[in-house]
């Protein structure tokens, strides 16, 4: 796969989270980690579409929630 080179601005946290990733070796170099983090972001992207065609949409944000909750994550806001 050939790399594309180009400017983003983030937070610095986040930044700080890919550098210490790096640095703890579970990637490569913040290009690397910041790669990975899109392919997953585009994947989880992809299944969420494929499940709504499954079930004819997206689930209700209050059931969503309600696996969250189950997995310990925080909800997702309410429309």
């Amino acid at each position: 796969m050939s790399a594309e080179r180009i400017t983003v601005s983030l937070p610095a946290e986040l930044v700080a989270r890919a550098r210490a990733a790096v640095d703890g070796g579970e990637a490569p170099s913040v290009s690397a980690y910041v790669a990975e983090a899109m392919r997953a972001k585009a994947e989880r992207s992809e299944a969420l579409g494929r499940l709504a065609a499954v079930l004819g949409g997206r689930p209700p944000v209050a059931e969503l929630n309600a696996v969250r909750a189950r997995w310990g994550l925080p909800g997702l806001p309410t429309p």
